[in-house]
Formats: C-alpha cells, sequence, structure tokens
C-alpha cells in the first residue's frame, strides 16, 4: 500500500526532474557561491534554555489549509519578535503549497538562520537551496535509503556551509542517522508513512542520542508545557509550525511557548 511518503516522493522525483531542465547546475552553482555566508543554524540550536524553530507552512497532508492569507515575511517578522532562534519554511509544492520565493521571502525579512524544509532527494536540491538563500536543509532518513547518497547529501550541505538536520521517526533509524556522524538530529514525532503522531517519542528516544549531538523535537507540540517537558529531558530545540500558523498573534504565541515576552 503506497504510503504519504511514497506519493509526496513520486512527485518530488519528477519535480526536481523538471527543474533541472529549467536552470543548470552549474548556473545555479554559481548563484550559491556568490550568496553571502549562511547564518549559524547550529549555532541557533544550542540556546538556552531551549530553542525555537518557528516554521512556515500553508498547508499538510494531514490537515489540508493551515492558513493560506499569512506571507512568509510577516511570519518571520513575527517569529523574530517572539523569540524564535530560527526559521523552517516549507518549500515543496504540491503537498504543502510551498516555494523556494517562499523561502527567499521569509530570509530577507529576519536576521534568523533559515531552514529548507523539503523532500531532499538530489544534490541539485542542496545548491538550489543555498543559491535560493538557505543555511541549512533538512535530510530525511525515510526518504534515503540509499547510504552512498545520503552521505553525498550531507557532505553537499556541509561543502556549502550550512546545517544539515538529519531527521528521523522511529528508533530503528537511529543507527543510519548516526552513521554519518550528524552535528544535528531532529526526532519527527509524526510518523511519515500514516501521519500519526507520538507526542512522547522525543522525550523516548534523547537518551538514544549523545548529548553533543544538538537534538531537535519535531510535530505535536503546542502547548509550554510539552516544551518544558522536552527541556527537562535535555532536547535542545523544537520545530513547531501549525500551532503558530493557526495562532491570532503567532509572535505572542512563540514567546508563550518559550514562557517569554514579546520582544
Amino acid at each position: 500500500m503506497r504510503t504519504y511518503l511514497d506519493r509526496i516522493l513520486e512527485f518530488t522525483y519528477d519535480r526536481v526532474a523538471g527543474e533541472k531542465r529549467k536552470q543548470s547546475f552549474g548556473d545555479l552553482d554559481r548563484e550559491a557561491l556568490a550568496r553571502p555566508p549562511a547564518r549559524p543554524f547550529l549555532a541557533a540550536m544550542r540556546g538556552e534554555p531551549i530553542s525555537l524553530i518557528a516554521e512556515f507552512k500553508r498547508r499538510s497532508p494531514s490537515k489540508g489549509e493551515i492558513r493560506m492569507d499569512f506571507e512568509p515575511a510577516q511570519a518571520a517578522e513575527a517569529y523574530e519578535q517572539g523569540g524564535a532562534s530560527a526559521m523552517s519554511v516549507l518549500t515543496e509544492p504540491r503537498f504543502f503549497a510551498g516555494s523556494l520565493e517562499d523561502l527567499q521571502a521569509a530570509r530577507d525579512a529576519c536576521r534568523l538562520p533559515v531552514l529548507r524544509k523539503d523532500f531532499i532527494v538530489d544534490p541539485y536540491q542542496i545548491v538550489q537551496a543555498r543559491a535560493g538563500g538557505a543555511d541549512a536543509i533538512l535530510l530525511i532518513v525515510a526518504a534515503l535509503p540509499d547510504f552512498g547518497l545520503f552521505a553525498e547529501l550531507a557532505n553537499a550541505a556541509e561543502d556549502y556551509g550550512m546545517a544539515a538536520l538529519i531527521e528521523i521517526h522511529d528508533p530503528h533509524e537511529l543507527d543510519a542517522a548516526f552513521d554519518i556522524e550528524p552535528s544535528l538530529v531532529g526526532v519527527n514525532q509524526r510518523n511519515l508513512s500514516t501521519f500519526e503522531v507520538d507526542a512522547d517519542l522525543a522525550i523516548k528516544l534523547r537518551r538514544e542520542i549523545p548529548n553533543d549531538v544538538a537534538m531537535v523535537a519535531e510535530s505535536g507540540i503546542s502547548s509550554r508545557k510539552q516544551v518544558e517537558d522536552l527541556q527537562e529531558a535535555g532536547v535542545d530545540a523544537v520545530l513547531v509550525g501549525e500551532t503558530l500558523m493557526r495562532a491570532d498573534d503567532p509572535a505572542e504565541a512563540a514567546a508563550e511557548l518559550l514562557g517569554a515576552q514579546v520582544h
């Protein structure tokens, strides 16, 4: 039976093939190398007491439309005011209604390091991310069963000065993640095959991840109490999207998650 992830990846391979026909790798590479240095995403994950990656996401396969009347620049300004340490921008177009233009608009509107959140399966997308202004990229273990490709993508991100957030969504993926000696691991509490959430998964897996590796908890986080529990367990950062996107005042919602005041 085909899963959500299967359908997304099938479209992604076709999308990347089409993008390669529109712009050559060489042209992208020149654009990427002309960019100023990436902002320090990894360092932003080491904030005290816990860091917030605030996400811009218009829709999702599991929830449908989340918020279509909110622009990435507005979100970036609000998230920065609310105390976020970094920003995540969905750039996948069909299932999440995102784009690289969203990423560029968000980054131009704030001083936060910005993560390109997408289903990256080709080195072309790494160069595309840096050319588009990304400071970090997401690599999903479940989407990259070929270890050679996984390692190549992680090395390419490093070559372009970007951090790589290595995402797992079950304990069995830890070994694959650590084969490349990551500095930053994300535990996605949403199963990418069923889109069901296990809100305790990040806390369960914290003890399996070395303390010198920064850890991000992703999905299913909507309250200050959850953030406090994750902080208590030693999680370095949380990635929150839907809760902030649906909030009447996203800056205030971000600050509330952090137990702080709007800047």
